[in-house]
């Protein structure tokens, strides 16, 4: 397999190198409307060399715009045009960079300029009716623009984030994008799935620098605070070749607030309160930027009680209480930049566990280490913000630097980090202070690459990256995984070439990492509270017995993506991009020998297996008219040797239940879990429709599709076994919006929308040993409304988003729920087991905004 895939590589370079040539005289041609005056400066000009300004008009009155955005996302500067339109930078690095121009209810302009030399950029904006042509980051050397680009991504702007941020996590607000979805374990844990894939097969990143916790974990969430988010990038497949072997499902990449514009200081107080679980979030933002010297601080806190629907009434076990920080210092100069960032994320989250009272169906709790009869949960507690004694605590610091250095011809990029995750979960009634899970992992990542210019107009980026983690225990009583050691290290190199309306790119990669898994003994002594043993001779001392042999690993693959997007006119383009992804096994699918008790799950791990390998191909049409934006995407993706976990069954063929040391218990609070490999198929894809009738009104629709296949080993797939777990169903999802931007008298950028979301019934779901169960389809209505508010001068006093989620507060189960299976082992005849999702809920959030002048500019 390796050797196919490695030809597979060549074949591609090959194409990519023919191809180039054989269209290397096709005439360029402009698609854009937009009047755009773009030349070198005199030498007159007050500017000096590595500078840009410019004029921002409105193309029809040719009045000037004011507040219209100038970014250059590649060096992470942007300013606002002024009253007369006039916006301008100095100290620019020489070099082509892409400038993006935005403005509300204007089509957005981008244009290449080569800053060498002074320059001047006027731009007459086009009023449009449908969305910007979005700029993306993700995965590349050097920003381009969405459409242009031939791998299958979305961005999420924070327009979007802001409607919907009564959601409990960053996570939760991009779940209903096409393509994305996500498994939950209550409102504030969500982990990402990309079509139909999760866990370790989606790297999910902040500015580039992959976040690391301990992702095998099914309750694991992941550790950010959404309020220092504000967009995202989400590459849909394994044609990341920048990010590495865990990417072979895609990236979700969540970006912090870019830069203010030089000599501005200004923030932001932003509150959150919901409805069905009391959830109240608040955060401060602040960030300035005197003379190139640019710096930022976020702090935030939020609470909720236990979520509740009509079914369940309060869910016990859903409280969180979460308090997170972020700073940021750094440089914008001529040579470049560089920004170091520091960031806390602390969140003490209840445990759920569904156990119930068998006669009334109250949920709940465990009081006593034996667990042989259980209290029901007041209802002061269910409505109550404490956090129980058994929770999780999880805490990660980070600190990276991310710079972006003018060398040569070219730039060179390099994102170094360091963080430390520490989750504990506890677990014991009588010695609440005592973690039953204890893990301390650190993670050091380091990314370096050079992009340039080659002969004949070729882009092209060189590089490698990877990580060195080191996991270990601290005092707990559960291990479910062995310290060990990880070391990844990936060259890999990125070409792309315009010609005309023809974009190609081309790349391969190369990834290789050891494990060194350390033998761990498990001192018995005291068997409610075992503890790790550390002391000499360990097989010859008494109630001690091995939990982890050592471990030595060594994965190596190869993976690459080929593909190319035709502009075949402004408004109609076609993509197709063709990509190989690699996986390692994970450290729990490698050597899990232990309980979660957050899981609720006795992982049982495989030191034989393979790593995974794919191929996934992908097409997509895109269509943007004055009053109407269309697109159609379809993938198939074919994975060898896919890791999956499936229920270990008793003699009777039941469900094995054991307790915290493996034992079999029937009544034991832990379902005994293996992994198993196969070869799989994930084929589907994403459809949107975007009608606007009026500049006003839009209306959107979408459907996701997404089917998984246990295709087997070569024997006959047995039908409890032939689809894949954690398929997300058919999701439809339409909304009529209206928005007005100039407003109403002191309501500016007003918006109302309803949307309905349908999910089909999951009928085709991994069955064996009742892993999953069949789920009913279901409906859900929603609606918001939101704009600013402002004063007789015109500054804005604060913006005002309100949704309503799950307006007709219906009762359902989601199949991406964890919670759907939390329950007694028994439940009476004729009741739906498990844990609902929420009701209704509805969110306000308000955000006041801080200006101030600079220092540097008073008395101006």
């Amino acid at each position: 397999m390796q050797y196919k895939l490695g030809s597979s590589l060549s074949i591609m370079v090959l194409l990519f190198s023919t191809t180039t040539a054989v269209i290397a005289r096709t005439p360029k041609s402009s698609t854009r409307n937009d009047v755009i005056n773009n030349h070198t400066s005199s030498s007159e000009d007050v500017f000096k060399s590595g500078t840009l300004q410019g004029v921002i008009t409105d193309k029809k009155t040719g009045a000037p715009i004011v507040g219209a955005s100038i970014t250059i996302p590649d060096l992470k500067i942007g300013a606002v045009s002024d009253a007369n339109g006039h916006y301008a930078f100095k100290e620019l690095p020489k070099g082509i960079y892409l400038v993006h121009v935005a403005a509300i209810g204007y089509g957005a302009v981008n244009q290449k300029l080569n800053f060498d030399q002074p320059k001047t950029l006027d731009v007459a904006m086009q009023e449009s009716w449908v969305e910007a042509d979005q700029v993306i980051v993700t995965g590349l050397s050097k920003a381009t623009t969405l459409k242009r680009d031939p791998v299958p991504m979305v961005a999420v702007s924070k327009t979007y984030m802001d409607v919907h941020a009564g959601s409990g996590n960053v996570i939760a607000e991009l779940a209903s994008v096409p393509g994305v979805s996500a498994v939950t374990t209550g409102p504030n844990v969500a982990k990402p799935f990309i079509r139909g894939l999760g866990y370790n097969r989606v790297v999910t990143a902040e500015n580039g620098i992959r976040l690391e916790g301990q992702q095998w974990g099914d309750e694991h969430g992941i550790e950010v605070d959404q309020n220092a988010i504000n967009n995202a990038e989400v590459i849909k497949g394994p044609a990341s070749l920048s990010f590495g072997p865990d990417a072979i499902g895609g990236v979700v990449n969540l970006l912090t607030a870019p830069t203010v514009a030089e000599g501005i200081i200004k923030g932001t107080v932003t509150g959150v309160y919901g409805t069905n679980n009391g959830l109240w979030n608040g955060s401060v933002a602040l960030q300035g930027n005197q003379g190139g010297v640019v710096w930022g601080a976020v702090a935030s806190a939020k609470t909720a009680k236990n979520y509740q629907n009509a079914h369940d009434g309060r869910v016990y076990g859903t409280n969180f209480m979460e308090r997170d920080a972020r700073i940021m210092l750094g440089l914008n100069k001529k040579w470049g930049y560089s920004y170091l960032h520091a960031t806390l994320y602390d969140d003490k989250q209840a445990i759920p566990d569904g156990s119930r009272d068998s006669a009334t169906r109250a949920f709940t709790r465990q009081t006593t280490e034996q667990d042989e009869q259980r209290e029901i949960v007041p209802a002061s507690v269910l409505n109550s913000y404490t956090i129980p004694a058994l929770h999780q605590k999880v805490q990660l610091y980070r600190i990276y630097n991310t710079s972006n250095i003018k060398l040569g011809s070219g730039n060179l990029l390099l994102n170094l980090g360091y963080q430390y995750s520490h989750r504990r979960e506890f677990t014991h009634p009588s010695r609440p202070e005592l973690p039953g899970l204890n893990l301390e992992l650190q993670t050091y990542t380091y990314d370096a690459k050079y992009n340039f210019v080659m002969g004949a107009g070729y882009e092209a980026t060189v590089g490698v990256n990877g990580m060195y983690q080191d996991n270990g225990f601290g005092d707990g009583t559960d291990f479910p995984i062995p310290a060990y050691h990880q070391f990844d290290f990936g060259p890999f190199f990125v070409i792309k070439r315009t010609l005309g309306k023809l974009d190609l790119s081309a790349g391969a990669r190369y990834d290789t990492r050891s494990f060194n898994g350390k033998a761990a003994y498990i001192d018995n002594t005291d068997e409610t509270f075992p503890s790790l043993y550390t002391g000499k001779d360990p097989l010859n001392q008494p109630n001690v017995s091995q939990q982890f042999a050592a471990m030595h690993k060594h994965f190596n693959g190869p993976s690459g993506s080929l593909g190319a997007t035709y502009n075949f006119s402004s408004a109609f383009l076609l993509k197709a991009n063709v990509s190989t992804g690699f996986r390692s096994p994970s450290i729990a699918e490698l050597s899990a020998n232990g309980a979660d008790p957050g899981s609720q799950i006795y992982h049982v791990g495989n030191s034989d297996f393979k790593p995974e390998y794919s191929v996934q191909g992908d097409m997509g049409a895109f269509l943007t008219l004055p009053k109407l934006t269309a697109s159609a995407e379809v993938f198939v993706n074919h994975i060898e040797n896919y890791i999956y976990q499936q229920q270990i069954v008793d003699e009777n063929g039941n469900p094995e239940r054991v307790d915290a040391s493996g034992n079999s218990d029937p009544q034991g609070q832990y379902s005994k879990f293996t992994y198993v490999q196969s070869k799989a198929r994930i084929m589907g894809g994403e459809f949107n429709v975007d009608v606007h009738p009026f500049k006003w009104l839009h209306f959107a629709n979408s459907l996701t599709l997404t089917y998984g296949t246990n295709l087997g080993t070569g024997a006959a797939v047995a039908d409890s076994l032939k689809y894949l777990p954690f398929i997300p169903p058919l999701h439809t999802h339409s909304e009529l919006k209206g928005e007005w931007n100039k407003g109403f008298g002191p309501f500016k950028n007003l918006y109302v929308f309803c949307a309905l979301d349908h999910y089909n019934q999951q009928d085709k779901f991994f069955a064996a040993y009742g892993t999953e169960t069949y789920t009913a389809g279901y409906n859900l209505l929603g609606a918001g409304l939101g704009g600013k508010v402002m004063s007789e001068k015109g500054k804005e006093l604060f913006s005002l988003y309100v949704e309503a989620t799950n307006l007709l507060d219906k009762n359902y189960q989601s199949n991406m729920s964890r919670l759907k299976y939390f329950d007694n082992p028994t439940v009476p005849e004729g009741v739906q087991p498990g844990i609902f999702n929420m009701g209704r809920n509805i969110s306000f959030k308000v955000v006041v905004p801080l200006n101030f002048k600079s220092p540097s500019l008073k008395g101006a």
